[in-house]
């Protein structure tokens, strides 16, 4: 795989380039997109044979049966993660967003408190929102390592009795930030001391480097199985987003019970090109996937190196994801100021700090999942414009 190939991505009704003027008045024709969440490299070869293979067959269908894409969830699981999952667990929903908006409506009522550990990936907030539920952040905090740490003390301080949800994203986003199974269990304990449901978005769980160990939920803390409902997708793993595919694995019955009724009551049902993707991508995909992860480790540590050497400038240590998280308030400057050098002098779109919660208005995101080179042109223009 030739993950340093620039593939023009322009004109292709592709959101992170084609968008890009519309949302940060940056130029696709000179600019550089480090924003949306999906990669500038084509996806795994086994990928293109499905999809190949459902186009000459010709008649596309409503999908029906699901054990073989189940079956290759339940492998993969087992083979990657130790995670021995039952078939019947899993739910097929239509990407995790939709999937996150799904346990808000069948665990949740109107006004409920979900609580969040902010800065987070932002679309947690507005689907919270949307829903009319009542977002309570529980700010981060930094330790001395530069790294998130969940502040248990100062969330149980001010709990008021409405919340019923806690959302935790696992690896962190933005952050990087994987968390330990000490955490992890701390984090199980609260949530059983409070009578919360916890429900645990996965997506990352792939995209750990090395010298880093994620553990799914569920093995981190077995006593919280019987509250909690894992999110997990190949869609970051393999870089097929546009097949908005992904899964909710519940082992609790009743609760499941719950989240199939929410399913019906939208009128749920699988995306077939996302069904015959993800598939062929967890049975054939991870020698790609270990290519991926040395090259966006060796585009992590180049970035690293870049930022450190910009005045003012603080990259998160990243442990997982290809999602960077540059502090800016060293600069001296706000938060528009630094908008306006990376957008107008860099000619870079990113994603604002500011709306992944409390703790993030200093941030700003940088998407690393892209070729080499442009990752170089980008330290070049923000070192330009930085010092």
């Amino acid at each position: 795989m030739n993950f340093n190939e620039l593939i023009d991505r322009r004109q292709t009704h592709c959101m992170k380039w084609d968008s890009m003027q519309q949302f940060y008045g940056v130029s696709p024709e000179t600019g550089l997109a480090m924003w949306v969440a999906d990669m500038d490299f084509r996806p795994p070869p086994a990928v293109k044979a499905a999809l190949k293979a459902e186009i000459e067959q010709g008649v596309h269908g409503y999908f029906g049966d699901e054990s073989a894409y189940k079956a290759a969830i339940c492998q993969w699981m087992q083979e990657r993660h130790q995670w021995e999952v039952d078939p019947e667990w899993i739910s097929t929903v239509h990407g995790l967003v939709a999937g996150t908006a799904l346990c808000i409506q069948a665990f949740t009522q109107v006004n409920d408190g979900i609580i969040l550990f902010t800065p987070v990936y932002h679309a947690f907030a507005r689907t919270i929102k949307a829903n009319q539920r009542q977002v309570v952040e529980s700010p981060l905090r930094i330790d001395a390592a530069g790294l998130y740490r969940m502040d248990f003390n100062a969330l149980e301080q001010q709990l008021q009795g409405h919340e019923k949800m806690l959302i935790l994203c696992s690896p962190h986003n933005p952050g990087g930030r994987v968390w330990s199974v000490e955490e992890l269990v701390e984090l199980a304990e609260f949530c059983l001391k409070h009578n919360l449901l916890l429900v645990s978005d996965e997506i990352h769980h792939d995209l750990v480097f090395k010298g880093h160990q994620h553990c799914v939920m569920p093995l981190a803390a077995p006593a919280i199985r019987e509250r909690l409902i894992m999110l997990t997708s190949t869609t970051k793993t393999f870089n097929i987003a546009g097949g908005l595919t992904g899964n909710a694995i519940i082992e609790n019955p009743e609760l499941r019970q719950r989240f199939t009724q929410a399913m019906l009551a939208a009128g749920s049902s699988p995306n077939r090109f996302g069904i015959l993707i993800s598939t062929a991508a967890y049975l054939h995909g991870e020698a790609w996937l270990a290519s991926l992860l040395d090259y966006l480790d060796a585009n992590r540590q180049l970035f690293d190196a870049g930022i450190q050497q910009i005045q003012g400038l603080r990259s998160m240590p990243l442990e997982a994801t290809y999602l960077a998280w540059v502090d800016f308030a060293a600069t001296g400057l706000t938060p528009a100021q630094v908008i306006e050098k990376v957008q107008k002098e860099a000619g870079i779109a990113t994603s604002y700090g500011s709306s992944f919660g409390s703790g993030g208005e200093s941030y700003l995101r940088f998407n690393l999942a892209t070729p080499r080179s442009r990752i170089e042109q980008a330290l070049e223009r923000l070192q330009a414009a930085f010092n």
